[in-house]
């Protein structure tokens, strides 16, 4: 991805393996480009801006003949769906509470598909990123939820939200993995036994 590159890369697979040292748990970190494809609301709103293009032909050129009309409809459709289905413009055509749905959709569907519900204790931490929402999400096991207040989390996600929005995303994923290690290893203090089942590396989706 673009907005990840080899060091960033290596800079969080380190920063994670450093962390994991001081907690008993696991942290995973997902970026994706999109948690969705969303192609029905672009075309949806082409199809209502074509309806009306009958009746710009109406006001301003009366007299033109249907196949012509038709013509310019079909072109007008065409035009406006691409520039829809552009991901710049199509992300501000996206309802913010239907793109957030669709990241946490994802977020959560990668907690079990990569299995972060399977570690002994419970204490896996996940790290998720949609860089076309700016949507960034921490789900955090069982296990970890029993020992750690469920306030921490907002207060982590609202400043890696802002250097994702800022084009920080490396750096905030180390924010966000520097305060996480924080509140872990205060209530979760490392065991006898040191395991490490889920991988370090950022998982690229």
């Amino acid at each position: 991805m673009k907005f990840i590159n080899e060091s960033d890369r290596q800079r969080i697979k380190q920063a994670i393996h450093s962390a994991e040292a001081q907690f008993e748990g696991e942290l995973v970190t997902i970026i994706t480009a999109a948690s969705d494809t969303y192609r029905y609301i672009p075309t949806m709103w082409a199809g209502l801006v074509t309806l009306l293009s009958p009746w710009l032909t109406v006001l301003f050129a009366p007299g033109m003949a249907l196949f012509e009309a038709l013509s310019i409809q079909s072109a007008i459709f065409l035009v406006v769906i691409l520039l829809f289905h552009w991901q710049p413009v199509k992300m501000l055509l996206i309802p913010r509470q239907v793109k957030h749905q669709r990241a946490s959709r994802l977020a959560h569907e990668q907690f079990f598909h990569q299995g972060l519900h399977l570690t002994r204790n419970h204490n896996a931490v996940l790290l998720f990123v949609s860089v076309a929402e700016h949507y960034v999400e921490i789900i955090a096991d069982k296990g970890i939820n029993d020992c750690v207040d469920n306030d921490c989390w907002p207060e982590i996600v609202d400043g890696f939200t802002a250097k994702v929005r800022s084009g920080q995303i490396s750096d905030g994923f180390l924010y966000a993995i520097e305060q996480c290690t924080e509140y872990m290893a205060r209530h979760y203090p490392p065991g006898n036994e040191k395991t490490n089942v889920l991988p370090n590396h950022l998982i690229e989706l």
